[in-house]
């Protein structure tokens, strides 16, 4: 005889489903090593050295602690050393620095340029860094530092993002983060010149944000002014990465 079938059948574990495979697209980077590119480090190496050479004239030629004080050798600095670090990775096979550090070197380097030449190459009297009163000789010195401070350096800069650098390396999240910086320096600039005396020369260094000129609203104006500009500048650079062709085909 067969056993009766019961009539209360106890539950049974559910029988587990294999875990449903997601798309996880691996970039190539983590599969592929990375190669020697002798040209991208030989060019990068010159343009810190560049960059090097420009701050080092300024240094030269004017007061040290004023020089260092200007927001394009501050950012020509860590323009330096990012193309220095950049040329030695490539050099040496080694993965490239953060995009975030590399696009807001180039945003610097470009806030840089077009500052001094739609703002500050024309201006009456001449930007200088220096004490002197009339314009620099053309193939002199003082010249030649802010030829390599404002039209050589960011043109390098601008040539190796373009022709050495992969697409798609900037994002849209990183644009408000660059300008942390340029906020920090504005209340250094206006800091430092609440400190010195109103009698020092060059208190304050770049004329639109002169507040003993143009009274604080309209210099806090002006410098909010440039920050929406700076800002849009970012978001520019970042659509022109994810739109340009890439120049290399791996991340090297």
């Amino acid at each position: 005889m067969t056993a009766p079938i019961p009539r209360d059948i106890p539950d049974l574990p559910a029988i587990p489903r294999p875990p449903a495979l997601l798309p996880a697209p691996v970039p190539a980077s983590a599969v592929m090593a990375p190669s020697r590119r002798p040209l991208a480090a030989v060019f990068r190496f010159l343009t810190a050295l560049a960059a090097a050479a420009g701050v080092a004239l300024e240094l030269l030629l004017g007061n040290p602690a004023r020089t260092l004080s200007y927001f394009s050798v501050q950012s020509t600095v860590l323009l330096a050393v990012v193309m220095l670090l950049s040329a030695s990775r490539a050099w040496r096979a080694r993965r490239p620095l953060p995009g975030a550090v590399t696009g807001a070197a180039l945003l610097y380097a470009v806030i840089t340029a077009l500052v001094y030449h739609l703002l500050l190459a024309h201006a009456t009297p001449p930007f200088l860094m220096t004490d002197a009163t009339a314009p620099p000789t053309r193939w002199h010195a003082q010249w030649a530092a802010l030829q390599l401070l404002h039209t050589v350096v960011p043109l390098a800069t601008l040539l190796d993002w373009l022709l050495l650098t992969p697409a798609a390396r900037l994002h849209l999240r990183q644009a408000a983060a660059w300008l942390l910086y340029p906020l920090t320096y504005l209340a250094f600039y206006l800091t430092r010149a609440t400190l010195l005396p109103r009698s020092a020369p060059a208190r304050y260094l770049y004329p639109f944000l002169d507040a003993d000129a143009h009274g604080y609203r309209s210099t806090l104006a002006n410098a909010l002014l440039l920050g929406l500009a700076m800002y849009g500048l970012a978001l520019l650079l970042i659509a022109l990465d994810h739109t340009r062709p890439t120049p290399v085909r791996r991340r090297v």
